[in-house]
Order: structure tokens, then sequence, then C-alpha cells
């Protein structure tokens, strides 16, 4: 009797995945069929943890080479801080293992200057196996502290985005984008960055950071986790152009998983949700 596939396992067959040749169905101990986008069955026992590895992470690492994903935690009511910026932590520890697993499986991982401003991240993979990824720091104006943790530690290399050289931290490499409507920076900098070989990449925050990409087309998966809490005021998660009618609103095709106390929605953005997964009340 084979074993069961677990958590541990699961994760190392995961990592490996991502660097998998492309187009290509892999087979893992004559039990496990994995698909190029992702989709895996399996022959033999698979544990509930790993099975819910599978289905979030390996489109992740066997998408697109130059695939985008985005990730936020949120409250139940849409909030990513209090008004003052504090969000330690608003999700819990396993969904924060969750995101570490998302830098593991890319290249790089962008934020904006807000959230080195407000949460002096790491942008490691410390709670889980795996190499960090590229930190990329989005600060067009210089405006992010040369003390944040980033520019210091060394634990991975650091872009620092900005419209002038000079305006670049010591420790960081400079980055420079041409002005250009806020609304193709987002391409322009996935472009730079495959240049540069760095083809697969996590948006990690803040929430307008996000927004610009989701706007721009330029995310093909969101993952957001919502955590059981009502924060009431305080920093969006999103903040996308209005719309007058809800047939605009984006309705991705989806998934939920329960991680830990917290929910995690992941969104297809690139896939439209099935009619009869969109229902109507009144």
């Amino acid at each position: 009797m084979m074993p069961v596939i677990e958590t541990n396992y699961a994760w190392r067959i995961i990592r490996d995945a991502r660097g998998r040749a492309a187009g290509l169905p892999w087979q893992v101990d004559g039990r496990l069929t994995i698909e190029p986008d992702g989709a895996w069955s399996a022959r033999g026992a698979i544990g509930a943890e790993a099975a819910q590895l599978f289905d979030t992470l390996l489109p992740v690492a066997c998408g697109p080479a130059a695939g985008v994903v985005a990730q936020l935690g949120q409250s139940l009511d849409g909030r990513i801080a209090t008004a003052s910026g504090h969000s330690h932590y608003v999700t819990g520890e396993a969904s924060r293992i969750h995101l570490h697993r998302l830098r593991a499986l890319v290249d790089a991982v962008v934020v904006g200057v807000g959230t080195v401003a407000a949460d002096d991240p790491r942008l490691t993979v410390r709670h889980v196996e795996g190499d960090n990824p590229a930190r990329v720091v989005l600060d067009p104006n210089g405006r992010a502290a040369h003390t944040a943790r980033v520019f210091r530690d060394r634990a991975a290399p650091t872009w620092h985005v900005v419209a002038d050289r000079a305006l670049a931290a010591p420790g960081a490499t400079a980055l420079k984008l041409d002005a250009a409507p806020a609304g193709r920076l987002p391409r322009m900098l996935l472009d730079a960055l495959a240049e540069r070989g760095l083809r697969r990449v996590l948006v990690e925050g803040g929430g307008v950071t996000i927004s610009k990409f989701i706007e721009a087309g330029c995310v093909d998966r969101l993952h957001a986790v919502v955590a059981p809490m009502l924060i009431g005021s305080g920093r969006p998660a999103l903040a996308l152009a209005e719309i007058a009618t809800l047939d605009r609103a984006i309705r991705p095709a989806w998934r939920s998983y329960a991680v830990g106390d917290d929910r995690l929605y992941d969104l297809d953005l690139r896939r439209r949700a099935a009619p009869e997964s969109v229902t109507a009340t009144g």
C-alpha cells in the first residue's frame, strides 16, 4: 500500500514542479500526474492539506513562466489595515505560511513604497523551505527610507524602482522607469523585470499597488485571504475604478478553502465564473 502524500512531501513536489519543462505532463512516483496548467490527478491517498496545497499552488508553480499572482489579506469588511496603517496581523499564522509559500514559487515579489513605510517587511520565505525571491520596491519618487530592511539585510537581491537612479537606496539595485501614464506602469515594470530574468512575479501589496496591477490587466491570479474580523474603518483591500452597474463587475472563476481560521479565495482573473456560480436574489 502506497503511503499517503502529506503536506511536507506535497510542498517539495510543488517546488520541484516549478522547474519542470513547460508543456509536458509530469508523473510523480507513478501515482500523481501534474498537467502543464497545474491541474492534477492521483492514484492513491492524498492528505487533505496536501490536496489543498496542490489545488492552490500548482497553478502558480506550473502556470505561465511570466505569470503574475497577487495576494492580499483582509478583514470581512474589506480592510487590510486600520486608518493608521496598523496591519499586524489581520490574517492568522496559517495564512502567513501560505504567503511565504507563494514567495518561494516566484522570481520576484513587488510591493509599493507605502507597504515598505507601514510594515518594513523582509519579503523572505523564513516560515517555509525554499529560496527567497528578489524584492522589488515600486517607489518612483524615492520616498522609501534607506534604513528599510529590504535595503539592508542582504537576504535577497533588492530592486528599487525609481524615476531617477540617484534616488535609489544604497544596498539596492536601481531600476529606472521612464515617466508614463499610471495605467502603463505595471506593464512597464513587468517587462523590465522579465528582461532581467524575473518573469514569475508576486504582487504583494499594498492595496493601491495591487489595484493598479489589476486595472492594468496584469494579474493572472488573485489570492484573497479573508479573516473573520471586522475592522470597521481603515485602508481598503482594493480601490478600483467606479462602475455604474453590476454587470461591469469582475466575476472571475474561483475556488475557496479554509486556511486556519481564515478563508482563501483563489480567483483566476483570466477566466469568468461559470453562469451557474452567479446567483441573483430579490
